[in-house]
């Protein structure tokens, strides 16, 4: 249902359940969230669940290699 969804709404990247609630727990985490309410709302046992959802760094890893220029 979600990649069918995506792509109704013209969303090219590849996306899945898992992505989404990466994305939905990063955004709630850079946006001030605690990862206790973050694991609380994603409805894990435990916080080791939940932080392997939060892509804060991988998107500041994303940023900084971005800005090497070629050429």
């Amino acid at each position: 249902m979600v990649k069918r969804r995506a792509r109704q709404a013209g969303i090219e990247k590849d996306i899945s359940p898992h992505s989404m609630r990466a994305t939905g727990i990063t955004s709630f985490l850079e946006n001030g969230g605690e990862l206790e309410a973050a694991q609380r709302i994603a409805a894990h046992s435990d916080s080791r669940t939940t932080g392997p959802h939060d892509r804060r760094d991988q998107r500041i890893e994303q940023g900084e290699i971005e800005r090497v220029r070629f050429g």
